[in-house]
C-alpha cells in the first residue's frame, strides 16, 4: 500500500516546495499526466499503469493539497494517500475519458503548467489534450519541465534511505554471482538465476535486466538473454534495476569467465579510474560537464564518442541530469547519480562499468560497494 512508502509529512514538503517556486515564477498550477509525477507529490503507487487504457491526472494548485483526477478504479487506493479531493470518472468512456471533469477542475487556473521539455511525456490522447485545450481556452499552457525535474532531482533522507536499500540488495546478489555462475550456463539461464537472487536478498521487483557476454567484451549493454552458453574468454555483464517501494538501484557488474585476457583487465582498470575521477569532484557546486569531462578525459573519448556517462536515479531507472559535455546543471547536496562510463574495445566490442552515488557536503556518498580494479574471474 502507497501509504507505507513515506510519511504524510514527505509529500506535504514535496507540494509546498514546488508551491514555493509556482509563486515566484506567478505559476496557478501545475499539470501531470505521468506515473512519477503523480506518485512523486501523493505517494500512489500502483503497477496498473502498465496498461494504457486509462488516462491519470493530477492537479497541484499554488496553494493547497494536489487535486487527483483519476478513474473510478484508482478511487479506494488514492484514497489511502494523504489526499483528499478525489474526482473520479467512469474509463474507459466511450466519449469523454475524464476531460470535462478535468476541464472543470481546471477552470480556475489561467497559467498552468506541465512538463514539456526533454525526458517528458503526454500520457493521455493527443486529441483528448487538444480538447482540454478548447474547454480551457482561457489559460495558458506553460513548460514546467525545470522547475519538477529541479525537485525531483534532490533526494529526501527517506528516498536515499531506500535507494541505499536498494543498492545494497544489488551489491549482495553481484556478492554471490561466482556462486551461481559458470561456464557452460545458458546465458538465460544467468539472468533467470540472478532475478531469483535479488527477490532473495529483498528486492520487491527486477522490473530491468539487461546485459550480454562475448569474447573479450559484448556488443551493447540492453539486450534480454540468448540461450548461448557462457564460455572461457568471455566477459559477462548483467545492469540491474531492482526495487524497493518504487525506488531503483541502477549499475553493472563485469565478470569474466575462466580467464581475462590483458585488454579486458586493463579495460576494467579503467572504468573504474574513471568512476573514481568522477567520484573526486562530485561536490556541490561542479556541474554535469565536469563529471562527464573527468571520466571522458580517463577513457581519452571526445563529446561524440558517447551519449552520456550517468544519470539521475530515484523513482525511475533513468532521471534527470545527464552527465553529459553539454549538461552545466549545477550539483546540489542530495542529488543521486549514476557514474556510467563506457569503452569500446573493438569492432562489436565493448565494457560498461556503473556506480551509483550521492552527492554530499564533501565526498560523495557511494550507495553501491564499489567495484575494485581487478575484474571478477568466475573459473566454474
Amino acid at each position: 500500500m502507497s501509504e507505507q512508502d513515506f510519511p504524510e509529512d514527505e509529500f506535504a514538503a514535496r507540494t509546498q516546495a514546488a508551491q514555493k517556486v509556482m509563486h515566484a515564477q506567478g505559476i496557478d498550477a501545475l499539470f501531470f499526466t505521468t506515473e512519477a509525477e503523480m506518485r512523486y507529490f501523493t505517494g500512489f503507487r500502483t503497477l496498473f499503469w502498465q496498461s494504457p487504457t486509462r488516462p491519470w491526472f493530477l492537479v497541484v494548485p499554488v496553494n493547497g493539497k494536489p487535486i487527483a483526477v483519476i478513474p473510478q478504479i484508482g478511487a479506494h487506493l488514492m484514497a489511502s494517500t494523504w489526499i483528499d479531493d478525489i474526482r473520479v470518472f467512469s474509463a474507459p468512456h466511450p466519449v469523454d475519458d475524464g476531460i470535462a471533469l478535468l476541464a472543470d477542475t481546471l477552470k480556475g487556473f489561467t497559467k498552468i503548467a506541465m512538463p514539456m521539455g526533454r525526458e517528458s511525456v503526454l500520457r493521455m490522447p493527443l486529441r483528448d489534450f487538444q480538447r482540454l485545450r478548447d474547454l480551457t481556452n482561457h489559460a495558458e499552457y506553460l513548460d514546467g519541465t525545470g522547475l519538477i525535474q529541479s525537485l525531483r532531482m534532490v533526494k529526501s533522507e527517506r528516498e536515499i534511505a531506500l535507494l541505499r536499500e536498494i543498492c545494497g540488495i544489488g551489491s549482495a546478489a553481484f556478492a554471490r554471482a561466482p556462486e551461481f555462475f559458470h561456464t557452460g550456463q545458458p546465458l538465460n539461464e544467468v539472468f533467470r538465476s540472478f532475478r531469483i537472487e535479488l527477490l532473495k536478498q529483498g528486492a520487491d521487483d527486477v522490473p530491468y535486466l539487461v546485459g550480454g557476454a562475448g569474447q573479450d567484451g559484448y556488443g551493447d549493454v540492453i539486450s534480454p538473454p540468448s540461450t548461448r552458453p557462457l564460455q572461457e574468454g568471455d566477459v559477462l555483464m548483467l545492469d540491474t534495476g531492482a526495487t524497493k517501494n518504487g525506488y531503483f538501484c541502477d549499475f553493472d557488474r563485469n565478470f569474466a569467465i575462466g580467464q581475462a585476457s590483458d585488454a579486458v583487465r586493463s579495460a576494467h582498470e579503467t572504468l573504474v579510474r574513471a568512476v573514481e575521477a568522477a567520484a573526486e569532484i562530485a561536490r556541490p557546486g561542479r556541474t554535469c560537464a565536469d563529471l562527464f569531462q573527468s571520466m571522458a578525459k580517463v577513457l581519452d573519448q571526445g563529446e561524440g564518442d558517447v551519449g552520456r556517462l550517468g544519470h539521475g536515479l530515484g523513482m525511475q531507472l533513468t532521471e534527470a541530469p545527464s552527465l553529459t559535455g553539454f549538461d552545466e546543471t549545477p550539483l546540489r547536496e542530495n542529488m543521486v547519480l549514476t557514474l556510467e562510463p563506457s569503452l569500446s574495445l573493438g569492432p562489436g566490442r565493448m565494457m560498461v562499468h556503473e556506480e551509483n552515488i550521492v552527492i554530499r557536503d564533501g565526498s560523495p556518498e557511494f550507495l553501491t560497494v564499489p567495484a575494485g580494479p581487478d575484474i571478477p574471474v568466475i573459473t566454474r
